[in-house]
Formats: C-alpha cells, sequence, structure tokens
C-alpha cells in the first residue's frame, strides 16, 4: 500500500502547518508512480479541505498513525 502525506497549511494562518496521512477508499489503489506524479484523487481531496492548502506530499510504502508535526 502506497500512503500519501500531506503537508496542510492554514490558508487563515500560513505558518500552521501539520502533515496528515491522506486516506480515502480513492486511494486504496495509488501506485507509486501515479503518487509521485501528485495523484488525482489528492486534487478532489484538496476540494473537500478548502480552509488549508497543500504545501507538500510525500509518498511512502505502508501506512502512517496520521499525526501532525
Amino acid at each position: 500500500m502506497i500512503a500519501i502525506i500531506a503537508v496542510l497549511c492554514s490558508l487563515s494562518s500560513p505558518e500552521n502547518c501539520r502533515e496528515q496521512t491522506v486516506t480515502t477508499s480513492d486511494f486504496a489503489d495509488v501506485s507509486m508512480q501515479s503518487c509521485l506524479m501528485g495523484a488525482p484523487q489528492l486534487a478532489d481531496w484538496m476540494n473537500q479541505h478548502p480552509t488549508e492548502r497543500l504545501a507538500a506530499w510525500r509518498c511512502v510504502i505502508g501506512q502512517r498513525d496520521g499525526r501532525g508535526t
């Protein structure tokens, strides 16, 4: 399984950023190549989170607990 770790920043407070594992059923079959190219599902996921800006993302094999830094 490929996990997408997104770095999200608040639009109201841009210095307030955190990491979050992006998980939805849409990401169940994401390949490493698709993830590295910015998985189209990531844009859809961001549309559902309009108060945040995607600052960066990375792809990892396996799962993470989703806690921010």
